[in-house]
């Protein structure tokens, strides 16, 4: 039996999670999720179950005329939310999402605005 297109990102995301609560040491998550239209991020405390900090290019105040730009806007909005909850380091989390494109692009415009991981 075939799996689906989600199914198989399912077991991607679930896979990269697992990886992660190993390697985390007690950092908060930082989960991206990419569509056809939008990216969404936030950075998670898995202890508490709580999200600190989340941006999306839906916001009202991304503003930026290709995706790229939208991307590097969401990435420097949830540094500025987060470094305001006091986090400075985090593990990252691409989900199912191969690491090229949108999320590599994310992952570079949060590490220029001064978020380790």
């Amino acid at each position: 039996m075939t799996k689906t297109h989600k199914e198989k990102r399912q077991a991607r995301a679930r896979r990269v999670r697992a990886k992660i609560k190993i390697a985390a040491h007690g950092l908060p998550r930082l989960s991206v999720y990419k569509s056809n239209t939008r990216i969404i991020a936030q950075i998670i405390d898995d202890k508490e179950a709580k999200t600190l900090a989340y941006a999306t290019s839906t916001d009202k105040d991304i503003k930026g005329a290709d995706n790229t730009e939208k991307v590097e806007a969401v990435a420097e909005k949830l540094v500025k939310l987060a470094e305001s909850a006091g986090v400075k380091e985090v593990v990252f989390d691409r989900g199912g999402s191969s690491y090229a494109g949108k999320i590599k692009a994310f992952a570079e415009a949060a590490r220029k605005a001064g978020l380790k991981f």
